[in-house]
């Protein structure tokens, strides 16, 4: 099986740089089947290149122009930041005209240990970020993340994010298995740190 780095949903073109995540989150669509729509997103390897996702987008784009390229896939895409970079970087020269959004767990900082924000300004256009609750317990509950600080790393990226004047949309999964979140007390959340919110209502089997 070659590894799907570029692949199509609903007319949008997604990116998908690795498998590796630093949550394990309860509803992700990962943990119940290999593929969206018959595109298999676990990869061979993670040894991919940006090369190797130009090559395959440049493939994909005749037959899907798309006005949204977003970086989503089987795993978390800024922990290959480096590759993301320098795809973002061919899209906006090639086609300048499209929106970049990267959905993210907001984890990125903590993991670099530094704020990458202002590396990715002119490159991405909208940061769609899980705040998945309303505090660090119920986070910690739906989102598994495996170090401590997850919860308040995920408020600072937001708040970088708004602070670097990129869009950014803090996001929560609602209905999983009839849980339930505090939704107003989420929404106040992420307009306290600069961002838009989305409820994302969960669907069984991903979109």
């Amino acid at each position: 099986m070659s590894n799907v780095l570029v692949y199509t949903l609903d007319g949008k073109i997604y990116i998908n740089l690795t498998n590796r995540c630093t949550n394990d989150c309860i509803f992700c669509l990962r943990k119940d089947k290999s593929d969206v729509k018959g595109q298999e997103l676990w990869l061979d390897d993670e040894n991919s290149t940006a090369k190797d996702v130009i090559e395959q987008f440049e493939k994909i784009y005749p037959e899907t122009p798309s006005k949204e390229i977003i970086f989503c896939g089987y795993g978390e895409p800024m922990l290959k930041l480096e590759e993301l970079k320098e795809v973002a970087k061919y899209i906006k020269q090639k086609l300048p005209s499209s929106k970049i959004r990267v959905n993210t767990n907001g984890h990125a900082n903590f993991v670099y240990k530094r704020n990458v924000v202002p590396e990715l300004k002119g490159l991405v256009d909208e940061f769609s970020v899980s705040l998945n609750g309303a505090t660090k317990e119920e986070y910690n509950e739906f989102s598994q993340p495996k170090f401590d600080e997850a919860y308040d790393e995920v408020k600072k990226f937001i708040k970088a994010c708004a602070d670097a004047e990129i869009s950014v949309v803090a996001s929560v999964v609602e209905g999983y298995k009839g849980r339930r979140l505090d939704l107003e007390k989420c929404g106040q959340i992420a307009n306290s740190l600069g961002a838009k919110f989305r409820v994302r209502e969960w669907i069984v089997n991903g979109y």
